[in-house]
Order: C-alpha cells, then sequence, then structure tokens
C-alpha cells in the first residue's frame, strides 16, 4: 500500500499536463511511496490522449490514470479517484498548477504523524492571491461560518488530506465544487483538527478556470455555495449529522 494517494482531476487539460505530470515527478522524486491518480473528469479535448501518451513512459510509472465518461462535476471525478486509490493517506489538488503538488508532500510529512492517528485534517491556505481574491475569500468564509456555525476559511483551497478511514464519514458528498466545503464540515462537527498549511497561488497558464477564476464563475460559486449550506443547515436541524 501507498503511504500518500493524491487525486488530481482533469477537465480539459490537455495542454497543462505535460507541464503538471513534470511537476509531480518532481514532487516525489526519490520516493516509492507515492501515488498520483489522474482523473479524466469527462473532458473533451486531448486529455486521454495525453493521458496515456504521458503515462506509459517509465519515468511517470507512480501515476495511473481514471476515465469518467461523462463530466457530472468537480466533486464526483474526485469521488471516482479516491476510490481507486490506495494510499493510507488520501489528497486532492488541482490540475491547472495554480498550486505545486509538492505542497502535498510537505504537508503531508509536516503532519504525517497526526495524519495516521486520523486526527487532522489538512488543508492549504493560498498566498499571492490578488485583493480582490482575498477579498471574496474572506467573504465567503464569513458567510459559511455564520451560517454553519463553525470556523471555516479559504474553503476551496488546495490541497485538502485526510486518512482514508475519513472516507467512512463522507457518506452525502456531493458531486459538485461543494465537495471541498462538505469535507471540512464533517470534519469540523467530528471535533476533527483542521490544521492550514500555506500555499504560494500562481496564474494559470492553460485552459480555463473550471470554478470561480471569473467574476460569472464568481458569482455561480456563491450561489451554488449559498444553496449548500442551507441543505447542511437543514440536516443539522433535523440532527441528521
Amino acid at each position: 500500500m501507498f503511504n500518500l494517494s493524491i487525486v488530481i482531476p482533469c477537465y480539459n487539460e490537455s495542454k497543462s499536463l505535460p507541464r503538471l505530470m513534470l511537476a509531480c515527478s518532481n514532487a516525489c522524486k526519490g520516493r516509492n511511496d507515492i501515488q498520483f491518480i489522474f482523473v479524466n473528469n469527462g473532458s473533451n479535448d486531448d486529455t486521454q490522449i495525453v493521458l496515456d501518451q504521458l503515462l506509459s513512459q517509465e519515468n511517470y510509472a507512480f501515476g495511473k490514470s481514471i476515465k469518467v465518461p461523462i463530466n457530472k462535476g468537480y466533486g464526483f471525478g474526485i469521488l471516482q479517484g479516491l476510490a481507486a486509490a490506495e494510499g493510507k493517506i488520501l489528497s486532492w489538488t488541482h490540475a491547472d498548477l495554480q498550486t505545486d503538488p509538492k505542497d502535498v508532500v510537505l504537508a503531508y510529512e509536516l503532519y504525517k504523524k497526526e495524519l495516521d492517528s486520523n486526527h487532522c485534517i489538512i488543508k492549504g491556505e493560498r498566498k499571492g492571491r490578488k485583493l480582490f481574491d482575498n477579498i471574496f475569500t474572506g467573504g465567503m468564509s464569513l458567510i459559511s461560518s455564520l451560517l454553519l456555525n463553525q470556523k471555516l476559511w479559504d474553503i476551496n483551497a488546495q490541497p485538502k488530506i485526510f486518512h482514508r478511514d475519513f472516507m467512512n464519514y463522507l457518506t452525502k458528498a456531493p458531486y459538485d465544487f461543494s465537495l471541498d466545503l462538505y469535507l471540512l464540515y464533517v470534519a469540523s462537527r467530528m471535533k476533527i483538527s483542521i490544521h492550514s498549511f500555506p500555499v504560494f497561488f500562481s496564474n494559470r497558464e492553460f485552459g480555463e478556470a473550471k470554478g470561480g477564476g471569473t467574476l460569472r464563475g464568481k458569482f455561480k460559486l456563491v450561489k451554488r455555495t449559498i444553496s449548500y449550506i442551507m441543505v447542511l443547515r437543514r440536516d443539522i436541524i433535523k440532527g441528521n449529522r
């Protein structure tokens, strides 16, 4: 069994993949206990072709690909990757190279003892972002914290890292971008510590942002997130979680 499995959902990321694969190789250089799972999340570009070409190379033996025929959402792709992961510790991060895959490995090493005991969740905290993005993140964090009565910050930052046993509690995981919120929400409700790990956030070079990268995307993300928060609030009232 691998010590760490890192799931990376890829939706129309064919141009990013060569650099991403190299970054993953650098992140696990000299180690054989790290597994990367690249999920072709229903892409309609050459993502699968590029993945097959790259993963056929001997120096990328650390990775394997999972194909989701039809895109059912960001969260669905991640969940498919997690289901195929072999590591004791699981994680996910983005394919857009706005954060470096080595951040996952660094955070894992820093908190390995707590992760092994299933006493914590690790999440990224983005640094080096534009002022407007920080204001947006602060606003969404405040809204989420107030409505759910839990302290939540930079919810959609990557990576997310946790013990595989924690998957047993993710029984109602959503299939969209709310998966990040759901993970932190469940951890907080279970009194599992959430540690933030600083990650430098850079610009996307290829493809289009899938979440809140544009003003329109941010508006849709706010609307979707608040709608999902109300679902969680109803469950709190019913005592289902």
